[in-house]
């Protein structure tokens, strides 16, 4: 297992400038209320591709030999990394193959194919997902981008921290949704080095809180194919994320549906922007743990804009 440095990092800001967006910073002062702190909306929605995956994924394909990127690369996902992987890969122009859930958002699968990428199906499930890219590899012998265990990955995904220390001063926490934990772990890799003092929580679904249960009990646990609104945050940790979350993150707090939901709306509605359902689940957790918060300038990032603007959750015959 290589771990990633922080001059990886800072080799993967350089490599990376010319493909991605350095995105802005927004606030309001509706939520900072109802939340009782200083909030700081770091918007990886409006990323190249609409996700930060964009950063990690342009890491990979711009970090490889002129004879690996002759083979291509693929991996799997449940969508922003594919779509980002796509991007970055249509960026070099070289070949991308993303083996996605069935039941993955249709404006995902599209925004894959949009760049350019193949899709291959699989069940909704870690080991369907596994066994289907097992034969997609074998048969193209693409270069494999895991979407979070992947130290080129993770270099890329600490630049967001890196930006969001420039452009915000004082910071006492950052929160990041967790599902892989590539997010977290990059925002590990950068402030335990540049901002050391700065906390770094992790937001996670109730009905996903695989990363939960393993922050609690000291090792990775896994679930094979959990239900949640925040599609985004169903995969696993593995052994690079773990690396990073067990080390340097301060807690990882849990919310439920209804929470997810009623935070998408909030932003939706004062910050005046498309995200998806995982980038609500940091500031549900905030709403639901203000003790912890107050009174504080906190970072949130709000990781991606994928949303299936047909299939938005308050406007489904279940909504809450």
């Amino acid at each position: 297992m290589t771990i990633p440095s922080y001059q990886d990092m800072l080799a993967a800001r350089e490599r990376i400038a010319p493909y991605i967006h350095r995105t802005p910073v927004l606030t309001s002062q509706h939520i900072d209320g109802l939340a009782g702190a200083s909030l700081f909306f770091k918007c990886e929605n409006m990323q190249k591709a609409g996700a930060f995956k964009a950063r990690g994924a342009s890491n990979a394909v711009f970090g490889l030999s002129d004879e690996q990127a002759a083979r291509g690369v693929a991996t799997h996902s449940s969508g922003n990394h594919g779509t980002c992987l796509a991007y970055a890969a249509g960026r070099r122009g070289i070949p991308c193959t993303v083996v996605m859930p069935r039941t993955a958002p249709q404006a995902k699968k599209d925004a894959v194919r949009g760049y350019g990428a193949e899709v291959v199906e699989c069940e909704p499930s870690t080991t369907s997902r596994e066994a289907v890219f097992a034969e997609v590899v074998a048969r193209t012998g693409a270069e494999f981008v895991h979407p979070y265990n992947d130290p080129r990955v993770i270099a890329g995904q600490g630049t967001c921290a890196l930006e969001l220390n420039d452009q915000i001063d004082g910071l006492d926490a950052v929160i990041a949704p967790i599902g892989g934990g590539g997010m977290v772990s990059g925002t590990c890799l950068t402030l335990s080095t540049l901002a050391p003092h700065i906390r770094i929580y992790a937001a996670e679904p109730e009905q996903a809180d695989d990363a939960y249960r393993s922050f609690k009990a000291g090792h990775i646990i896994a679930d094979d194919a959990p239900e949640t609104i925040a599609d985004g945050l169903k995969v696993p940790l593995k052994d690079l994320t773990w690396h990073f979350v067990s080390r340097n993150v301060t807690d990882i707090l849990t919310v439920s549906e209804t929470e997810i939901v009623d935070a998408m709306k909030l932003i939706w509605k004062r910050l005046k922007i498309v995200m998806e359902p995982s980038s609500a689940v940091p500031l549900a957790a905030i709403l639901k743990n203000k003790e912890l918060f107050a009174g504080q300038r906190v970072g949130v990032v709000i990781t991606g804009g994928n949303v299936d603007l047909d299939k938005l959750p308050w406007n489904q015959p279940n909504a809450q």
